[in-house]
């Protein structure tokens, strides 16, 4: 629970099941840092909030998500769609609908069920309370196996991150909707800096499937109740917060049952170590050989040469865990001990390039049969 917070959900039927609608309410005015997908195709809720974020100068008092609906590609009439339920939630608190933020996740290219929405709003309402948490974070779900929640606690102040997102997770925010709540004290354009810092070391360091979704959001909101500011203390719980509700992510991947940091080191320029990583850890046939627990090093050698601009194969060496399966480009012939960790849950994997100070790691999972169905059957 934060200070002058309220939260709700209610089922409004967009989803086949569970919690559909979700309600975050700030007594008072707060302070607003975003960070929105970098996907060229938006959805309406990214363009709606960036406008009213834009009319209010970076304040906000509610922000209303849907699960089940993506409301993108939904031309104009998605923009209107979300435009009108910010109204409808506005009119309903009693506040002005630029001072509604609006998120959405689920299916692309459906228009919003406003009626359900609508008729829902005043039951949302009525149910805000200061301990919603718990209900608001499973009404953001959609292929999440479970609901993401951190907290920290401050000198004098508190932090509560909510989090979803399971499939199209990529760098550059992944698939995912985030919104932070605390009672600090801060202007908007540091609080957006302390944000962006956290982000780009956590949600900017996974991957699931190397697809980027039309509606990242993360919602960092400030209400200065607790009259704190903006302190190394801050900073390091919101890095905290951001770092294991990626985790979470991860850990959730659409079928995973492998949790992966992908290190490139030894690398002649900081792209190389960042593309390289990336590289690794997005391809398919490593992902498949993580599933399958085999340390193909080979499809490893392969990412890394497709994206790392400066490369020499017979310096590069690898390593599972502590375990090096490569050395010089040639194979070590640890691989039945590498087979062993692999077995884990959680592993390593570490690239040596041998080539320059640089380095950089990203975090993955596997590839698995899941994977497929779950994707294959999402719309029907």
């Amino acid at each position: 629970m934060i200070k002058g917070f309220k939260e709700a959900a209610v089922r409004c039927g967009i989803k086949k099941d569970g919690l559909d609608l979700g309600l975050i309410y700030s007594e008072k005015e707060a302070t607003v840092a975003a960070l929105f997908t970098k996907n060229r195709v938006k959805a309406a809720p990214v363009i709606v909030s960036k406008i009213h974020l834009e009319k209010t100068k970076g304040r906000a008092r509610a922000i209303i998500v849907n699960s089940g609906n993506a409301n993108a590609c939904t031309g104009e009439e998605g923009i209107r769609d979300a435009l009108s339920v910010s109204e409808a939630v506005a009119e309903a608190l009693g506040i002005k609908k630029e001072e509604v933020l609006v998120a959405s996740t689920g299916i692309i290219g459906k228009r919003l069920e406003l009626k359900k929405i609508k008729e829902a709003i005043p039951d949302l309402v009525k149910r805000l309370s200061y301990d919603g948490i718990e209900e608001f974070s499973k009404a953001i779900l959609t292929t999440d196996k479970f609901p993401k929640v951190s907290s920290f606690e401050g000198d004098g102040f508190r932090i509560v991150g909510i989090a979803k997102g399971a499939g199209m997770i990529m760098p550059d925010l992944a698939t995912m909707l985030c919104f932070i709540l605390t009672d600090i004290k801060a202007e908007r354009e540091t609080l957006k800096e302390v944000l962006k810092k956290a982000v780009d070391q956590s949600f900017n360091k996974i991957t699931v499937d190397g697809d980027m979704s039309t509606n990242d959001t993360v919602f960092l909101l400030a209400n200065g109740i607790s009259e704190k500011g903006i302190s190394e203390e801050f900073e390091f719980g919101l890095k905290k917060i951001c770092t294991e509700l990626s985790e979470m992510i991860v850990d959730d991947g659409e079928g995973s049952t492998k949790k992966v940091k992908i290190i490139v080191k030894g690398a002649a320029k900081r792209s190389d170590a960042k593309e390289g990583a990336r590289s690794v850890a997005n391809s398919l046939l490593v992902k498949t050989a993580l599933f399958g627990e085999d340390p193909n090093w080979g499809r490893i050698m392969a990412a890394i040469g497709k994206a790392v601009s400066v490369v020499d194969q017979n310096k590069v060496d690898i390593w599972i865990d502590d375990i090096k399966v490569v050395e010089n480009g040639k194979g070590k012939g640890n691989e039945d001990v590498a087979k062993e960790r692999m077995k884990k849950r959680s592993f390593s994997l570490t690239v040596d390039l041998k080539k320059g100070p640089y380095e950089d790691w990203i975090l993955t999972c596997d590839l698995s049969y899941d994977y497929v169905k779950i994707n294959a059957e999402y719309r029907t």
